[in-house]
């Protein structure tokens, strides 16, 4: 049995994500879903919710990892929900949980992730001009380590096509 890729998908809660960031966010889901890969996320509100039920609209698996310690938090399209009750140091769980990273817009939490995401050299692309905390980092590093370069794209399409082509690509 061959292991199935995960992809996180992290971007704004609630709190910020715009219509703009919820069509992306499911185009982002329906296509990792139709890539047979698992979407991975903090299974809250926002971009989150918005790609799991892409993916799940696809028949595809969805699974939120969330801060709070029961499973009743999160969103309607989890299949898998795995409360941590650890709060926002979940953080670590999504970023060790993923193959490689989607990110989609967002504020601190993003960046947290981003991070946590970058200190274990995942690889991520960022859909472009969505007013981030990630954008100064797109397309270049987060700090003088360079452990991975944060890929800048235009569209979920290209958002999927190329991180599955990044994680084909590295080696473990």
């Amino acid at each position: 049995m061959v292991k199935k890729r995960q992809i996180l998908v992290i971007g704004n809660n609630a709190d910020g994500c715009t219509p703009k960031h919820e069509k992306i966010a499911y185009d982002v889901g329906s296509e990792i879903a139709k890539s047979g890969s698992v979407l991975v996320n903090g299974g809250l509100g926002g971009v989150m919710a918005a790609a799991s039920h892409g993916a799940s609209d696809a028949k595809g698996l969805t699974v939120g990892i969330i801060p709070q310690d029961y499973s009743t938090a999160a969103n309607e399209y989890c299949d898998i929900v795995i409360p941590t009750g650890m709060g926002l140091t979940r953080d670590y769980l999504n970023a060790l949980s993923a193959d490689g990273v989607v990110i989609i817009g967002g504020g601190s939490g993003t960046l947290s992730e981003a991070c946590a995401s970058y200190m274990y050299k995942k690889p991520m692309v960022a859909i472009k001009n969505l007013g981030s905390s990630v954008d100064p980092y797109i397309d270049g590093y987060i700090d003088h380590r360079k452990n991975i370069k944060i890929i800048g794209v235009d569209t979920a399409q290209e958002a999927v096509q190329k991180i599955l082509e990044l994680i084909s690509s590295q080696t473990v």
